[in-house]
Order: C-alpha cells, then sequence, then structure tokens
C-alpha cells in the first residue's frame, strides 16, 4: 500500500502485480498480464479501450483494480503513470534465444538489481521485527523449502546455527512432517516459496502451526496459501522466465530477506553471537590447518 492507504506503491506495483498474479481469477490474470507486459501503454489506456484489448469486460477490468487494492481503474492507471515515470523499470528485459551474451550479462544483471530494490521496498521494519523476536526467543528454528527455496532454507539453517541456534533445514516433505509435529509453543518454522502454493512446505508449514509453533511465510505472493497460513510474512520479489526457472533474481530476493532477519537477530543477541561466531571460525580454521594438503605431506 501507498501511504494513502489507496493501493499499491508506484515503485513496487508492477513487482507486486507478479506476486500476485497466480491467486488472480483466470479473467484477472489476463489484465494483470497486460499491466505486467506492458504498463504504460495501460497507464494510458482508457477503461474501454482496455477492455478491447484484453478480451474482457469493464466491470471485470474495475474488479482486477480492486484486487490489487485500489478503489477503481482510474487509481491503477494512476499508480501506472508513476511508475511509467521510471522508465527503465518498465522494459521487459526477458532473455531471448539469440541475445548476445553482452546483452545476457545486462539483462540477468539487471534482473537481480531490481529483485533487491523491490524487495526492500516491500520488507517493512515492523515485519522484520516481529520475525526477529520470534526467532530470538526460540527453542527451535525449523526451515521449509524444496527446489531453488529449499536452498534458501539451508541458508537461513546454517546462518542462525553458526550463531548458537538450533535450526534446521528440510526439503524432503517427510522429513519436515516429521519435525514440524514435534515443535512446540515457543518455537519458529520458515516456509519459504517463491509462488506460495508449494505443497510440500505448506503441509508442514500447517503441522508446526498446529503443535503450537510460530509460522513464517518467505514468498513473492502475499495472497498465496502460505501466506494466510503463517502468522508473519515477509514478501520477497522476482521473477522466473522461460530462460531462467528458479531464477536467481527470485533467489536473491529470498535470500536478502534471510539476511536481514539474520542480522536482526544476531544485533539482539550480540554478545552470544559474536562468542558462537568465534567459536565456530576457530573449529573451521583449525580443521582446515590440520587437513590441508600441505599438512598431510610426510
Amino acid at each position: 500500500m501507498d501511504d494513502s492507504g489507496n493501493g499499491l506503491r508506484a515503485d513496487t506495483l508492477v513487482a507486486t502485480v507478479r506476486g500476485v498474479l497466480p491467486s488472480l481469477t483466470p479473467a484477472a490474470q489476463t489484465v494483470a498480464r497486460l499491466i505486467l507486459e506492458d504498463p504504460a501503454t495501460v497507464a494510458r489506456s482508457t477503461i474501454t479501450e482496455l477492455s478491447a484489448a484484453s478480451g474482457t469486460s469493464e466491470a471485470t477490468i474495475v474488479r482486477t483494480a480492486r484486487l490489487l487494492g485500489f478503489a477503481g481503474y482510474p487509481q491503477l492507471r494512476l499508480a501506472l503513470a508513476a511508475a511509467a515515470a521510471q522508465p527503465d523499470r518498465l522494459v521487459p528485459g526477458d532473455l531471448a534465444p539469440d541475445d548476445p551474451l553482452s546483452e545476457v550479462i545486462q539483462k540477468v544483471a539487471r534482473a537481480e538489481s531490481e529483485a533487491i530494490n523491490d524487495t526492500v521496498a516491500q520488507l517493512t521494519s515492523e515485519r522484520l521485527g516481529l520475525v526477529v523476536d520470534a526467532i530470538v526467543g526460540a527453542r527451535r528454528i525449523d526451515a521449509y523449502g524444496v527446489g531453488a527455496s529449499g536452498l534458501v532454507a539451508e541458508d537461513v539453517a546454517q546462518k542462525l546455527l553458526r550463531i548458537g541456534l538450533s535450526s534446521h533445514a528440510f526439503q524432503d516433505a517427510h522429513l519436515a512432517l516429521t519435525s514440524a509435529v514435534l515443535l512446540r509453543e515457543g518455537d519458529v518454522a520458515i516456509g519459504i516459496s517463491t509462488s506460495g502454493e508449494t505443497p510440500d512446505v505448506i503441509e508442514p508449514l500447517t503441522r508446526a502451526k498446529e503443535a503450537g509453533a510460530t509460522t513464517v511465510a518467505i514468498t513473492n505472493n502475499p495472497r498465496s496459501s502460505i501466506a494466510e497460513l503463517a502468522e508473519h510474512v515477509l514478501i520477497s520479489a522476482g521473477r522466473e522466465t522461460e530462460f531462467r526457472p528458479g531464477a536467481l533474481a527470485s533467489r536473491i530476493s529470498q535470500l536478502l530477506v534471510v539476511d536481514c532477519v539474520f542480522v536482526g537477530v544476531a544485533q539482539r543477541t550480540y554478545d552470544s553471537s559474536q562468542e558462537a561466531l568465534a567459536s565456530t571460525r576457530r573449529a573451521v580454521k583449525e580443521f582446515t590447518r590440520r587437513t590441508s594438503p600441505a599438512r598431510r605431506q610426510p
């Protein structure tokens, strides 16, 4: 929302529409896809023109605007016009089969940069603080994710483990469920899913909630099943394309959220975190020194 509570902020509008797209009705998805494909043109279009271009009714366009948080289509157009004032953000930049590698580098780098900026714009200190509070007081922290999001779950678990917290990551649904049902009140379960609709993440998070754990979702879609389930929701941004499934743009935005959570927890537990980090660094350093090839030579 913008400061007036009327719709989405202009600087995150396109990213947020992309995130909620899977949860919209088929007709609303048609309108939303036009916004994603050419937001500047939609901003210039009357409701009648957009109705003709999308093949949907004017009533559908009004409903879509309201689903996106606006009072009506005029307010959506104003937000899109504001976004159009930032033209670099409205160029799709999708990778094409015949793109030269020089252009691939630029497009990929730009996608990652935009993912970070969009995530920062949506990550509030209030929401982050509530998650940090829950983790600081937790007996145990579970992190669930599969595929690329599973790598993020592993990242959050190892980061928290390094500062002395009991944290575990699960990419296997059976193991995740086994751990989830053994959680209890005061523990924390973190579900990570770009779409917010991954069954292997939703089910253990559901069981963790039933067991009394505090639940956290990291997702691109604030209206997804996982967002509705979780007590705390942290929104990431970044889209996947034909040439970048499990794209770094999606993963890097999730990793940004994880890093912010980790730093917040480390700040709150500064003395014990510093001691734990020093101990773990020392253990790894000593192991490396003993097992280096030079040390093994007769």
